[in-house]
């Protein structure tokens, strides 16, 4: 099994979090979005979209999409469960982590920055500006679901981690990297420490990995 795969990238790194929390171990390779290795051919047989992750399973078949990569790790590694068994608690978690893989993530994509520096003449201060905006609103969203809502617990849904705090985490961090913090959305705040003290999370943020910038 191979993961194609970034430091940097938020949608990589949720990926790495639930390998971890599965304990199931993939091949890296690095796909630097930053040099635009996501464009080279060789890369675009593997996926046409130019995007990563990509996850290649042993039989050469391909499935790439976080959330679908996830999902399947989810149903062919069962155990940790990362979704609840109640149907409208699964709703409810997946819910949540929509608001960051589809509402936030998308909008702050390298492929959303060359086309407004690009085609649209924006500036890196323009950018940023617009990323901060996006992904704040879409940590205000799960903030506001988050804080009303009693099956909210330790973690997202409950005492235990779900694919909802996959994402939150990813978000916070995204968030973090275009010069945002936690600090308004408190609720939010106290799951993504919650996650961060437990191992598999810590050991798939884009900073633990041997391709990152030391500092």
């Amino acid at each position: 099994m191979m993961v194609y795969t970034w430091w940097r990238s938020l949608a990589a790194f949720r990926v790495r979090i639930v390998l971890n929390l599965k304990g199931v171990t993939a091949e890296e390779r690095q796909v630097d979005l930053r040099k635009g290795q996501q464009h080279d051919q060789a890369f675009r047989a593997v996926n046409p979209q130019s995007a990563i992750p990509a996850l290649v399973l042993d039989d050469g078949s391909t499935l790439v999409q976080s959330m679908a990569i996830m999902e399947y790790f989810e149903e062919a590694y069962p155990a940790p469960p990362l979704l609840p068994a109640d149907a409208a608690e699964r709703a409810r978690v997946r819910a949540l982590a929509q608001m960051a893989v589809a509402d936030g993530h998308p909008l702050v994509t390298p492929r959303v920055r060359a086309y407004l520096e690009g085609e649209l003449g924006h500036g890196e201060a323009q950018y940023l500006a617009w990323s901060r905006h996006f992904m704040g609103a879409a940590l205000m969203a799960m903030e506001e679901h988050l804080a009303r809502d009693p099956q909210t617990g330790m973690f997202c849904h409950g005492d235990r981690p779900t694919l909802a705090d996959v994402c939150l985490v990813s978000q916070v961090v995204g968030f973090s990297y275009f010069g945002g913090t936690a600090d308004a959305f408190p609720v939010v705040r106290r799951i993504n420490a919650a996650c961060m003290r437990i191992d598999a999370f810590q050991r798939a943020h884009p900073l633990a990995q041997p391709d990152a910038p030391k500092a």
